[in-house]
Protein backbone atom coordinates (compact mmCIF):
# COMPACT_ATOMS: atom_id res chain seq x y z
CA UNK A 1 0.00 0.00 0.00
CA UNK A 2 1.20 3.22 -0.54
CA UNK A 3 2.03 5.63 1.90
CA UNK A 4 -0.33 8.18 2.63
CA UNK A 5 -0.34 11.43 1.35
CA UNK A 6 -0.62 13.97 4.44
CA UNK A 7 -0.58 17.63 4.88
CA UNK A 8 -1.04 19.03 8.25
CA UNK A 9 -4.19 19.45 9.90
CA UNK A 10 -6.03 22.97 10.05
CA UNK A 11 -8.67 24.42 12.10
CA UNK A 12 -11.84 24.82 10.18
CA UNK A 13 -14.28 26.38 12.67
CA UNK A 14 -14.63 27.35 16.47
CA UNK A 15 -17.15 27.34 18.07
CA UNK A 16 -18.48 29.50 21.17
CA UNK A 17 -21.42 29.52 23.21
CA UNK A 18 -20.91 27.26 26.35
CA UNK A 19 -20.68 29.14 29.76
CA UNK A 20 -18.08 26.46 31.29
CA UNK A 21 -16.02 23.26 30.22
CA UNK A 22 -17.10 21.47 27.41
CA UNK A 23 -17.11 17.54 28.46
CA UNK A 24 -17.81 15.78 24.86
CA UNK A 25 -18.14 15.97 21.25
CA UNK A 26 -19.89 13.92 18.70
CA UNK A 27 -20.46 14.21 15.20
CA UNK A 28 -23.71 13.72 13.55
CA UNK A 29 -23.36 10.79 10.64
CA UNK A 30 -24.58 13.14 8.02
CA UNK A 31 -22.05 15.45 9.05
CA UNK A 32 -24.39 17.97 9.00
CA UNK A 33 -24.53 18.68 12.76
CA UNK A 34 -22.41 18.25 15.49
CA UNK A 35 -23.02 17.73 19.53
CA UNK A 36 -20.93 19.41 22.48
CA UNK A 37 -22.10 18.42 26.45
CA UNK A 38 -20.71 20.95 28.75
CA UNK A 39 -20.33 21.66 32.50
CA UNK A 40 -22.98 24.31 32.23
CA UNK A 41 -25.70 21.76 32.11
CA UNK A 42 -26.45 22.22 28.14
CA UNK A 43 -26.29 20.52 25.33
CA UNK A 44 -25.21 22.56 21.75
CA UNK A 45 -26.07 21.39 18.33
CA UNK A 46 -23.71 23.24 15.90
CA UNK A 47 -24.93 23.18 11.99
CA UNK A 48 -21.65 22.31 9.77
CA UNK A 49 -22.79 25.16 7.28
CA UNK A 50 -21.99 28.62 7.78
CA UNK A 51 -24.44 31.57 9.17
CA UNK A 52 -27.08 28.58 11.09
CA UNK A 53 -28.02 28.79 14.45
CA UNK A 54 -27.20 26.51 16.85
CA UNK A 55 -29.45 24.71 19.19
CA UNK A 56 -29.60 24.89 22.67
CA UNK A 57 -31.00 22.32 24.74
CA UNK A 58 -32.03 22.83 28.24
CA UNK A 59 -32.96 19.85 30.54
CA UNK A 60 -30.18 18.67 33.10
CA UNK A 61 -30.44 19.85 36.45
CA UNK A 62 -26.33 19.57 36.54
CA UNK A 63 -23.31 19.21 34.38
CA UNK A 64 -23.59 17.01 31.11
CA UNK A 65 -20.80 14.46 31.31
CA UNK A 66 -21.17 13.13 27.80
CA UNK A 67 -22.97 13.17 24.60
CA UNK A 68 -23.81 10.64 21.66
CA UNK A 69 -25.42 10.84 18.06
CA UNK A 70 -27.06 8.02 17.32
CA UNK A 71 -25.82 5.80 14.17
CA UNK A 72 -28.56 7.34 12.31
CA UNK A 73 -28.32 10.77 13.48
CA UNK A 74 -32.43 11.23 14.18
CA UNK A 75 -31.24 11.00 17.92
CA UNK A 76 -28.87 12.35 20.44
CA UNK A 77 -28.09 10.70 24.08
CA UNK A 78 -26.95 12.48 26.70
CA UNK A 79 -25.60 12.07 30.74
CA UNK A 80 -25.06 14.05 33.49
CA UNK A 81 -24.29 14.60 36.83
CA UNK A 82 -27.75 14.76 37.67
CA UNK A 83 -27.58 10.81 37.53
CA UNK A 84 -30.35 10.91 34.37
CA UNK A 85 -29.87 9.48 30.46
CA UNK A 86 -31.60 11.48 28.11
CA UNK A 87 -32.82 11.30 24.59
CA UNK A 88 -33.05 14.30 22.69
CA UNK A 89 -34.34 14.63 19.03
CA UNK A 90 -31.84 17.56 17.67
CA UNK A 91 -34.06 19.49 16.02
CA UNK A 92 -35.35 23.09 16.78
CA UNK A 93 -37.92 21.68 19.43
CA UNK A 94 -34.85 20.05 21.23
CA UNK A 95 -38.10 17.22 22.61
CA UNK A 96 -36.47 14.91 25.08
CA UNK A 97 -36.99 12.27 27.27
CA UNK A 98 -35.42 11.55 30.53
CA UNK A 99 -34.88 8.22 32.29
CA UNK A 100 -33.47 8.09 36.06
CA UNK A 101 -29.86 5.53 35.02
CA UNK A 102 -27.93 5.90 37.87
CA UNK A 103 -27.14 6.33 41.60
CA UNK A 104 -24.22 8.72 40.62
CA UNK A 105 -22.67 10.57 37.80
CA UNK A 106 -23.39 9.38 34.19
CA UNK A 107 -19.72 9.43 33.23
CA UNK A 108 -20.70 7.80 29.39
CA UNK A 109 -23.50 7.03 26.98
CA UNK A 110 -23.42 4.86 23.71
CA UNK A 111 -25.05 3.25 21.27
CA UNK A 112 -24.52 -0.56 19.69
CA UNK A 113 -24.35 0.26 15.80
CA UNK A 114 -27.65 -1.10 15.25
CA UNK A 115 -29.18 1.82 17.50
CA UNK A 116 -31.12 -0.52 19.18
CA UNK A 117 -28.64 -0.52 22.72
CA UNK A 118 -27.36 2.06 24.65
CA UNK A 119 -24.47 1.34 27.29
CA UNK A 120 -23.73 3.97 29.98
CA UNK A 121 -21.17 3.50 32.31
CA UNK A 122 -21.40 5.75 35.94
CA UNK A 123 -19.43 6.41 39.54
CA UNK A 124 -22.22 3.81 41.06
CA UNK A 125 -19.38 1.52 40.10
CA UNK A 126 -21.36 -0.02 37.41
CA UNK A 127 -22.17 -0.39 33.61
CA UNK A 128 -25.72 -0.74 32.65
CA UNK A 129 -27.05 -2.01 29.40
CA UNK A 130 -30.42 -0.52 28.14
CA UNK A 131 -33.23 -0.59 25.07
CA UNK A 132 -33.23 2.63 23.07
CA UNK A 133 -36.71 2.08 22.72
CA UNK A 134 -38.28 3.33 25.47
CA UNK A 135 -35.22 2.50 27.21
CA UNK A 136 -35.87 -0.81 29.40
CA UNK A 137 -33.07 -1.45 31.38
CA UNK A 138 -31.43 -5.10 30.22
CA UNK A 139 -28.68 -5.83 32.44
CA UNK A 140 -25.58 -4.53 34.15
CA UNK A 141 -21.63 -5.15 34.93
CA UNK A 142 -20.85 -4.19 38.62
CA UNK A 143 -17.46 -6.10 39.11
CA UNK A 144 -15.48 -2.53 38.96
CA UNK A 145 -14.79 -1.60 42.68
CA UNK A 146 -14.22 2.41 41.57
CA UNK A 147 -16.28 5.08 39.06
CA UNK A 148 -16.64 4.34 35.65
CA UNK A 149 -15.38 6.87 33.43
CA UNK A 150 -16.16 4.93 30.12
CA UNK A 151 -18.34 2.12 28.57
CA UNK A 152 -18.23 1.01 24.66
CA UNK A 153 -19.54 -1.48 22.46
CA UNK A 154 -17.57 -3.40 19.99
CA UNK A 155 -18.35 -2.44 16.13
CA UNK A 156 -20.09 -6.01 15.93
CA UNK A 157 -22.41 -5.17 19.52
CA UNK A 158 -21.22 -8.34 20.75
CA UNK A 159 -18.45 -7.33 23.52
CA UNK A 160 -18.69 -4.23 25.81
CA UNK A 161 -15.38 -2.35 27.15
CA UNK A 162 -15.51 -0.70 30.15
CA UNK A 163 -12.17 2.16 32.02
CA UNK A 164 -12.29 2.81 35.35
CA UNK A 165 -10.37 4.60 38.22
CA UNK A 166 -10.04 1.39 39.68
CA UNK A 167 -7.19 1.12 37.27
CA UNK A 168 -8.41 -1.54 35.03
CA UNK A 169 -9.66 -2.11 32.11
CA UNK A 170 -12.76 -4.46 31.36
CA UNK A 171 -13.62 -6.66 28.61
CA UNK A 172 -17.70 -8.03 28.42
CA UNK A 173 -19.67 -10.23 27.07
CA UNK A 174 -23.08 -9.06 25.91
CA UNK A 175 -24.29 -12.45 25.55
CA UNK A 176 -23.17 -14.30 28.78
CA UNK A 177 -22.57 -10.86 30.57
CA UNK A 178 -19.71 -12.00 31.61
CA UNK A 179 -16.40 -10.43 32.30
CA UNK A 180 -13.98 -11.99 30.03
CA UNK A 181 -10.32 -10.12 30.85
CA UNK A 182 -9.28 -7.00 33.08
CA UNK A 183 -6.05 -5.19 31.77
CA UNK A 184 -4.39 -4.17 34.43
CA UNK A 185 -1.21 -2.37 33.30
CA UNK A 186 -2.46 1.51 33.54
CA UNK A 187 -0.64 2.90 36.83
CA UNK A 188 -3.70 5.37 37.37
CA UNK A 189 -7.06 6.14 36.42
CA UNK A 190 -8.63 5.12 33.26
CA UNK A 191 -10.04 7.70 31.77
CA UNK A 192 -11.32 6.50 28.73
CA UNK A 193 -11.66 3.61 26.40
CA UNK A 194 -12.72 2.69 22.56
CA UNK A 195 -12.68 -0.60 20.09
CA UNK A 196 -10.49 -0.06 16.84
CA UNK A 197 -12.96 -0.11 14.17
CA UNK A 198 -12.40 -3.40 13.23
CA UNK A 199 -13.07 -4.52 16.74
CA UNK A 200 -9.72 -6.28 17.16
CA UNK A 201 -8.28 -4.16 19.50
CA UNK A 202 -9.02 -1.40 22.12
CA UNK A 203 -7.10 1.67 23.08
CA UNK A 204 -7.01 3.24 26.53
CA UNK A 205 -6.11 6.52 27.94
CA UNK A 206 -4.88 7.23 31.76
CA UNK A 207 -4.13 9.66 34.31
CA UNK A 208 -0.82 8.16 34.49
CA UNK A 209 -0.01 10.29 30.48
CA UNK A 210 -0.22 6.66 28.53
CA UNK A 211 -2.19 5.56 26.09
CA UNK A 212 -2.30 1.56 25.62
CA UNK A 213 -3.72 -0.57 22.70
CA UNK A 214 -4.32 -4.22 23.36
CA UNK A 215 -5.64 -7.65 21.10
CA UNK A 216 -8.92 -8.19 22.45
CA UNK A 217 -8.48 -11.73 20.93
CA UNK A 218 -4.97 -12.59 22.63
CA UNK A 219 -5.33 -9.72 25.39
CA UNK A 220 -1.73 -9.06 24.41
CA UNK A 221 -0.26 -5.28 25.05
CA UNK A 222 0.19 -4.16 21.59
CA UNK A 223 1.63 -0.50 21.70
CA UNK A 224 2.18 2.05 24.79
CA UNK A 225 2.61 5.26 24.33
CA UNK A 226 3.70 8.27 26.69
CA UNK A 227 3.76 11.62 24.79
CA UNK A 228 1.86 13.76 26.74
CA UNK A 229 2.91 15.66 29.99
CA UNK A 230 -0.11 15.42 31.33
CA UNK A 231 -3.36 13.15 32.23
CA UNK A 232 -4.86 11.93 28.97
CA UNK A 233 -8.98 12.68 28.67
CA UNK A 234 -10.24 10.87 25.35
CA UNK A 235 -9.13 9.80 21.82
CA UNK A 236 -10.50 8.30 18.93
CA UNK A 237 -9.89 6.37 15.91
CA UNK A 238 -9.49 7.25 12.59
CA UNK A 239 -12.19 5.45 10.37
CA UNK A 240 -9.42 3.70 8.78
CA UNK A 241 -7.85 2.66 11.60
CA UNK A 242 -4.49 3.44 10.89
CA UNK A 243 -4.74 6.77 13.02
CA UNK A 244 -5.53 7.37 16.35
CA UNK A 245 -6.14 11.20 18.03
CA UNK A 246 -5.57 11.62 21.68
CA UNK A 247 -6.79 14.54 24.49
CA UNK A 248 -5.14 16.02 27.40
CA UNK A 249 -4.41 18.13 30.42
CA UNK A 250 -1.32 19.47 29.03
CA UNK A 251 -3.87 21.37 25.63
CA UNK A 252 -2.77 19.39 23.19
CA UNK A 253 -3.84 16.99 20.79
CA UNK A 254 -1.72 14.53 19.52
CA UNK A 255 -2.20 12.19 16.47
CA UNK A 256 -0.73 9.06 16.37
CA UNK A 257 0.57 6.73 13.21
CA UNK A 258 -0.40 3.22 14.64
CA UNK A 259 0.66 1.47 10.98
CA UNK A 260 4.18 3.01 11.75
CA UNK A 261 3.65 3.68 15.85
CA UNK A 262 5.33 6.98 16.04
CA UNK A 263 3.65 10.28 16.82
CA UNK A 264 2.75 12.15 13.76
CA UNK A 265 1.11 15.71 14.72
CA UNK A 266 1.12 17.82 17.86
CA UNK A 267 -1.78 20.19 17.58
CA UNK A 268 -1.69 23.55 20.11
CA UNK A 269 -5.25 25.26 20.07
CA UNK A 270 -6.70 24.90 23.21
CA UNK A 271 -6.25 27.17 26.22
CA UNK A 272 -6.20 24.85 29.06
CA UNK A 273 -6.81 21.03 28.97
CA UNK A 274 -8.22 19.51 26.10
CA UNK A 275 -10.93 17.71 27.62
CA UNK A 276 -12.71 15.58 24.45
CA UNK A 277 -11.92 14.74 20.82
CA UNK A 278 -13.66 12.72 18.15
CA UNK A 279 -13.47 12.07 14.44
CA UNK A 280 -16.26 12.24 12.14
CA UNK A 281 -17.77 9.13 10.72
CA UNK A 282 -16.02 9.69 7.38
CA UNK A 283 -12.40 10.60 9.13
CA UNK A 284 -11.99 14.05 6.89
CA UNK A 285 -12.85 16.35 10.32
CA UNK A 286 -12.32 16.07 13.61
CA UNK A 287 -13.67 18.03 16.61
CA UNK A 288 -12.10 18.90 20.09
CA UNK A 289 -13.45 21.04 23.39
CA UNK A 290 -11.33 21.98 26.40
CA UNK A 291 -11.81 23.67 29.52
CA UNK A 292 -11.47 26.87 27.75
CA UNK A 293 -14.91 26.62 26.30
CA UNK A 294 -14.22 26.64 23.01
CA UNK A 295 -15.63 23.51 20.63
CA UNK A 296 -13.01 23.55 17.55
CA UNK A 297 -13.32 21.59 14.37
CA UNK A 298 -10.20 20.53 12.58
CA UNK A 299 -10.21 19.30 8.76
CA UNK A 300 -7.84 16.05 9.06
CA UNK A 301 -6.21 16.96 5.41
CA UNK A 302 -5.02 13.12 5.14
CA UNK A 303 -5.63 11.97 1.67
CA UNK A 304 -8.68 10.22 1.56
CA UNK A 305 -7.68 7.19 -1.51
CA UNK A 306 -5.50 6.20 1.31
CA UNK A 307 -8.83 4.29 2.76
CA UNK A 308 -11.72 2.59 2.26
CA UNK A 309 -14.60 1.47 4.45
CA UNK A 310 -13.13 0.83 7.38
CA UNK A 311 -14.62 -2.73 7.67
CA UNK A 312 -14.95 -3.90 4.33
CA UNK A 313 -12.71 -6.66 3.90
CA UNK A 314 -12.21 -7.17 7.79
CA UNK A 315 -15.11 -9.56 8.11
CA UNK A 316 -14.49 -13.04 8.01
CA UNK A 317 -17.49 -15.52 7.10
CA UNK A 318 -16.62 -17.70 10.47
CA UNK A 319 -17.88 -17.73 13.81
CA UNK A 320 -14.57 -15.96 14.80
CA UNK A 321 -15.57 -12.71 14.03
CA UNK A 322 -13.56 -10.22 12.49
CA UNK A 323 -10.69 -10.97 10.77
CA UNK A 324 -7.43 -9.25 11.16
CA UNK A 325 -7.48 -5.85 9.97
CA UNK A 326 -3.81 -4.50 8.04
CA UNK A 327 -3.09 -2.33 11.02
CA UNK A 328 -3.56 -4.98 13.75
CA UNK A 329 -1.19 -7.39 11.87
CA UNK A 330 1.29 -4.96 11.60
CA UNK A 331 1.09 -4.04 15.68
CA UNK A 332 1.21 -7.67 15.99
CA UNK A 333 4.18 -8.35 13.47
CA UNK A 334 6.32 -5.49 15.65
CA UNK A 335 5.51 -7.05 18.93
CA UNK A 336 6.68 -10.62 17.82
CA UNK A 337 9.59 -8.94 16.07
CA UNK A 338 10.25 -6.99 19.61
CA UNK A 339 9.79 -10.45 21.62
CA UNK A 340 12.32 -12.35 19.50
CA UNK A 341 14.70 -9.55 20.07
CA UNK A 342 14.24 -9.67 23.66
CA UNK A 343 14.65 -14.11 23.60
CA UNK A 344 17.79 -13.24 21.47
CA UNK A 345 19.19 -10.97 23.86
CA UNK A 346 18.61 -12.91 26.71
CA UNK A 347 19.95 -15.90 25.09
CA UNK A 348 22.91 -13.86 24.38
CA UNK A 349 23.28 -12.91 27.88
CA UNK A 350 23.38 -16.31 29.15
CA UNK A 351 26.11 -17.22 27.08
CA UNK A 352 28.65 -14.67 27.48
CA UNK A 353 27.28 -15.84 31.64
CA UNK A 354 28.86 -19.50 30.78
CA UNK A 355 31.34 -18.24 28.95
CA UNK A 356 32.37 -16.10 32.10
CA UNK A 357 31.98 -18.95 34.15
CA UNK A 358 34.38 -21.48 32.33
Amino acid sequence: MAAPCLDDPSLERNFRGHKDAVTSVDFNFNMKQLVSGSMDSCLMIWHMKPHMRAYRFVGHKDAVMCVQFSPSGHLVASGSRDKTVRIWVPNLKGESTVFRAHTGTVRSVHFSNDGQSLVTASDDKTVKVWTVHRQKFLFSFSQHINWVRCAKFSPDGRLIVSASDDKTVKLWDKTSRECVHSFCEHGGFVNYVDFHPSGTCIAAAGTDNTVKLWDVRTNRLLQHYQLHSAVVNALSFHPSGNYLITASSDSTLKILDLMEGRLLYTLHGHLGPATCVAFSRSGELFASGGVDEQVMVWRSNFDATDYGDPLKNHRSGSAGGYAKSPTVSILEQRLTLTEDKLKQCLENQQLIMQSKAE
